[in-house]
Order: C-alpha cells, then structure tokens, then sequence
C-alpha cells in the first residue's frame, strides 16, 4: 500500500492567532495534529512542542537542542502495565505521545508565562498490515470506508465520559454547557497515558485527522460528504472541509490531515 498525505490549518473566524498544528513525515507514513492551550500564547508552545518531540523521536531533527536535551532527561519506557506492545512502531508512537507529555511539562514548570499550557494531540503511523493511533484529548482520527465515516477516536472529554456513563445523550450535547472541557492532555501532569488503536488498511481508505475547530461546528454526515468526493487533489479536499468549517461560523482554529491508501 502507498500513503498520500495532505494537511491544512486555518485559524478560524473567531480567533486572533492559531494554537493549532499539524505534521506530515519526510520520513515516515506518520501524521499528526495537535490543539493547544494554555494563555500568553502558550498554547502555541505547546502544540509546536509536541511535534517537534514527535519529530525528534522519528529522527527528523537532529538540531532540536532544546528538545533533544529535555529528551535526555527522560527514561525510555512502555506506559502500559497491563500489556506489551504489539509491535515496535506502537512502542515508538506511544513512547513519542509519552515524551512529548514530559517535555511540555518540564517547559511549563520552568517558564511562569508558559505554566498551564498544554495540547491534544492525534498521530498516526501507517504500516503495512494497518495503521496504529495515538491520542490525548479530542483531537479526533475518522476512516471514511466504503463510503462510510467511521470515528475510531473516543474523546477525552466530560461529554464523552457522561455519554459511555449515560448521563448524557447524543442529542443533548449541542446544549451541553462543558462539552469542550478535556479530561486528558500533554503537558498538564507529569505523565500520561494515550489511548492507543490499531486498525486495518484497504486500498480506498481514507482517514482524516481534526481538530474539534472542524468537529464542533460540522456534523459528521457533513464531513463525511466532503471527504466523500474527488481524491485527485488532497490539499483542495483540505481546502473544502475547512471552508466548510469556516462557512459554519469558524468559531475554533481548524485543522486537518488526510491521508489516502492507494495501490503502489
């Protein structure tokens, strides 16, 4: 199988500045988006810091002093008790979600301006039998098959916690007062846990990472009719989801990554 990869980010019609980034390997069949958060720009910190940890793991920037040297501080280690990695690039993923975390952190203990901020963060890392997903928070990951748009993501947020408790209902969350309060992210705990996901590949899959500044304001069906279309130019079908975003108020910086499987 053959990844093509396309990735936009946008800041929105109601923000002043963009939190959001994004990443797709030189290297690798890796992608990821990341959201950040933290005031005095911090969440811009944040999200850079965790790609850039995504990129010093897959050896992508060598002269990344600062979080080569963070880096050196930390122990390498799989975060999951209970179980053994089932392959050596879920270790590498997960490990990378891991030191990231810490490498925010660290910089938010040490610079005032900076303390609080943290960012979610999705990433996927294709290989030949499937792609493994990495996550923190709700930046989400879909699989459009058969022109079905699956979410193979679960947020880590109250709303989603109230809905698998079933406090909370599908139709209530338009009116859910907390609906974009996160329970998990990088930087904001010494260490985390991400939630990880292994799924199969087929030729026609389509999977796309977001930002909830395309979630929030669009439905799914609506996602999924624009991922839907024309493949023949990735960066345009970016284009379209966050003009469509835009189009529905804007109201977040947006951000996405598509990524196609074709035939070599």
């Amino acid at each position: 199988m053959r990844i093509r990869f396309a990735g936009l980010t946008d800041v929105g019609r109601s923000r002043t500045n963009n939190e959001d980034a994004f990443h797709i390997s030189r290297v690798a069949p890796l992608c990821a988006v990341a959201d950040g958060m933290g005031g005095h720009n911090a969440g811009e910190v944040a999200s850079d810091l965790a790609l850039r940890t995504l990129r010093a793991i897959y050896d992508e920037s060598p002269d990344d002093q600062e979080v080569a040297t963070l880096m050196a501080t930390l122990r390498d280690g799989w975060p999951f008790e209970r179980r053994a990695p089932e392959h050596d690039e879920e270790r590498r993923l997960v490990e990378a979600l891991v030191k990231a975390n810490a490498v925010i952190h660290a910089i938010a203990q040490r610079e005032s301006s900076h303390r609080g901020m943290g960012t979610t963060m999705v990433a996927a890392s294709f290989i030949e039998t499937g792609i493994y997903l990495a996550h923190v928070g709700d930046s989400r990951a879909y699989r459009l098959r058969d022109g079905r748009l699956e979410r193979i993501t679960r947020d880590h947020s109250l709303a989603d916690e109230y809905l698998q408790m079933g406090i909370l209902r599908e139709d209530e969350l338009p009116q859910f007062p907390y609906k974009n309060v996160i329970t998990r992210a990088l930087g904001l705990a010494p260490v985390i846990e991400p939630a990880v996901r292994f799924t199969s590949l087929q030729r026609g899959d389509l999977f796309l990472l977001c930002t909830d500044g395309l979630t929030d304001p669009l439905d799914e069906a609506t996602i999924a009719r624009v991922v839907s279309g024309d493949r023949s130019d990735l960066n345009e079908m970016c284009r379209r989801l966050v003009d469509a975003a835009n189009a529905a108020g804007g109201p977040d910086n947006i951000t996405v990554v598509v990524a196609s499987v074709v035939e070599r």
